[in-house]
């Protein structure tokens, strides 16, 4: 889910001045490709004459991904007039966007909102959707300055600074001088762009790292040294946010008057002191009752002190990890990433040069095919499984994921091998296969409400590599009966297995959204966003067909959230994941458990002990004990009372040292949570 949502995001950026003169005409085509090179859509503008652009785009990994046509009508000037953008979103939904200008006043419409302002020409409309020519059009907005601003229309204000320039050489003699520009101010991280060199410079490429890769036909033999060079840039970017964010405390450390959260019991005790020195938990004492001189106090003031907190699915990005640590998740799991990215992060973080959660790296294996994701390692059956098995054992992955297209013929004997060698088996349901038949070949754990409940939803011709696996469960899981014997017996066999189940609910909440709605489980902090990610919040993928479609598909997801109380109840081991927002997610995630009967109390649980113990960290992670690292957080409230309050973190330790949620929140345009911040204090 989290791949779409990015993918997203990057297309909405601004719609800015054409890259060539209204009067001239063009044709530029792109390869888009998938990390590993395969083909995976197209990407088409053509500049007519009397300032008209015509833009096709299309993208599909993993049976999703939008088709969009746009055309933009400029005038002679530049000022974008109109535009319209229309065809289908990530997930099938239906995208109508259209955007006037009038003199000094422009309008806008798509199926999520309606707007009118007014606007000199210098500010640029930010659609909901859009094509990769949207960044573009920015970059010719820009011009051939090193350093630039533009505002937009809603709001905000997009920043481009030119990092580093290139000349390239093609074997024919061909020559071309590109940028490497870093843009802020949109979303919730850097977004880095190669643009072609000159007075009306355009896109080149872009390179999302472990995902899409976009490139000017003909240019795809440079893919490798453009991003060789994006990733050392990046890579000093990351280290100055680490610099930036992550404050050191040597010595020893006293956290006084807290309020600490036991992870065994699923309570809070009365004020206590905990001490930390070098990264770990040395002391745990009631409060004054063994004062020791520290180098550095931390007044808890009666704050509950929670471990760091785990989110179990993640596909962890490059500029992820501060949003994350602010949101107090200090481990994540990565349950499919591209494998020399990942490694080269690990490393990162490591050696300090990465500020982030500590990863627990999960490996995907994925069947070839038009279907296919193309993450991971691809095979074409047993023999091939087993090598991808044996190269992610000897790399230090806990665990691996099958996938949609994974040959279901060698489900079996892959799980078995990936057992001898140590490893736990999680994944998707094989297309073809239903939960049951996975979980009889030995799977240890199956990831998402809906593939758990396609279980009693697919026909032998079901196609789950497709959007089936959506809209199957959106349109018929509302009408399961939930204490039917069947549907109870399976859950009695997936407790008695002890078969995890990660039912990552927040990714799963657009299936009950409506164009203009808030995605469920974001209501308490779309507000402190960005305006264009809290568009974009707004903006459903799948949005209903008529009322009748919204009812059946309400129903469907509030009967997953029931589904998941009673996994809870029968005793099933649950993670918390969410493949979603970074950070911004968990506590929606837990939320929904709540709704479906757990307490908040049993919730932190799941996402701390429990989720150590899914991990393979337990002796390390998930308690506040001595001996165990000190990745804390310090919460205003008590959200063992108000999950809600996870979003008020007041300090987070890790790495041997200190983060601010506030400072944190307020470089990325994020306004800061109710908890009042709180920095160490030396003795």
């Amino acid at each position: 889910m989290r791949r779409a949502l990015r993918q997203a995001l990057l297309g909405a950026t601004l719609l800015a001045a054409p890259a060539v003169h209204a009067d001239a005409s063009a044709t530029i085509r792109y390869a888009v490709l998938m990390e590993d090179g395969a083909r995976a859509g197209t990407h088409t503008v053509q500049r007519r004459r009397g300032g008209i652009t015509e833009v096709d785009y299309a993208f599909k990994d993993n049976g999703r991904g939008p088709a969009l046509h746009e055309r933009y009508v400029s005038a002679a000037d530049g000022t974008l007039l109109r535009y319209t953008v229309t065809g289908t979103a990530a997930f099938g939904g239906r995208v109508d966007e259209r955007f006037e200008r009038h003199g000094g006043t422009a309008q806008w419409r798509s199926g999520a909102e309606r707007g009118r302002a007014a606007a000199a020409d210098t500010a640029q409309y930010l659609p909901v959707n859009g094509s990769p020519e949207t960044v573009s059009r920015a970059i010719a907005q820009f011009g051939d300055r090193t350093e630039a601003q533009l505002p937009l229309l809603p709001s905000g204000e997009l920043r481009q600074r030119r990092l580093e320039t290139l000349d390239l050489v093609q074997a024919d003699g061909r020559r071309r001088r590109v940028h490497l520009v870093v843009h802020t101010g949109l979303g919730l991280k850097p977004a880095l762009f190669w643009t072609t060199a000159g007075s009306e410079p355009r896109l080149f490429a872009a390179l999302d790292t472990g995902y899409q890769r976009l490139i000017e036909e003909g240019w795809q033999d440079q893919i490798a040294r453009l991003a060789r060079h994006q990733s050392a840039a990046e890579a000093v970017l990351q280290q100055e946010s680490a610099q930036r964010f992550l404050h050191p405390l040597p010595g020893l450390a006293r956290l006084r008057g807290v309020r600490v959260f036991d992870s065994d019991t699923a309570t809070v005790g009365p004020r206590a002191d905990v001490y930390v020195a070098r990264g770990r938990i040395t002391a745990v004492v009631a409060e004054n009752e063994a004062v020791q001189a520290a180098d550095w106090t931390i007044d808890g003031g009666g704050r509950v002190l929670l471990p760091g907190l785990f989110d179990m699915h993640t596909h962890v990005g490059a500029w992820d990890g501060a949003l994350f640590l602010a949101a107090g998740v200090t481990t994540v799991r990565d349950l499919a990433n591209d494998n020399p990215f990942l490694q080269a992060l690990i490393d990162a973080r490591d050696a300090g040069r990465w500020l982030g959660p500590q990863i627990v790296a999960a490996g995907l294996i994925e069947g070839d095919g038009a279907h296919a994701s193309h993450w991971g390692r691809l095979v074409d059956g047993a023999a091939a499984a087993r090598r991808a098995v044996d190269w992610y054992a000897v790399h230090g992955y806990r665990q691996i994921k099958l996938y949609n297209s994974f040959p279901r013929e060698a489900v079996r004997e892959t799980v078995a091998y990936a057992h001898a060698r140590g490893l736990r088996v999680s994944g998707h349901v094989p297309a073809f296969l239903r939960a049951q038949d996975f979980i009889d070949a030995g799977a240890d754990e199956i990831h998402h409400a809906n593939q758990l409940l396609l279980n009693f939803l697919v026909s032998p011709s079901s196609d789950t590599r497709t959007l089936e696996r959506f809209t199957l469960p959106a349109e018929r899981a509302g009408t399961l009966d939930l204490d039917a014997a069947p549907v109870r017996s399976f859950v009695a066999d997936l407790a008695r297995r002890g078969v995890v189940a990660d039912p990552t609910l927040i990714a799963l909440s657009f299936i009950r959204q409506r164009d203009g709605e808030v995605q469920p489980g974001y209501e308490s902090v779309v507000a402190r966003l960005p305006p264009d990610v809290q568009r974009r919040l707004r903006s459903a993928p799948m949005p209903p067909r008529d009322a009748a479609a919204a009812a059946r598909h309400r129903a469907s997801f509030d009967a997953m959230i029931r589904f998941v109380g009673q996994l809870r109840r029968a005793g099933v081991p649950l993670v918390a994941g969410t493949d979603d927002l970074p950070g911004f997610s968990l506590p929606g995630e837990l939320a929904f458990y709540v709704q479906a009967g757990m307490t908040p109390a049993e919730t932190l649980q799941i996402a701390t002990r429990d989720a150590a113990r899914v991990a393979g960290v337990a002796g390390d992670r998930g308690r506040i004990a001595p001996g165990f690292a000190a990745d804390l957080i310090l919460v205003d409230g008590d959200p063992t009372q108000h999950i809600d309050d996870l979003h008020n973190i007041a300090l987070v330790l890790t790495h041997n040292g200190w983060l601010s949620p506030a400072e944190v929140h307020r470089a990325l345009s994020v306004a800061p949570g109710a908890g009042r911040e709180l920095r160490p204090q030396a003795e």
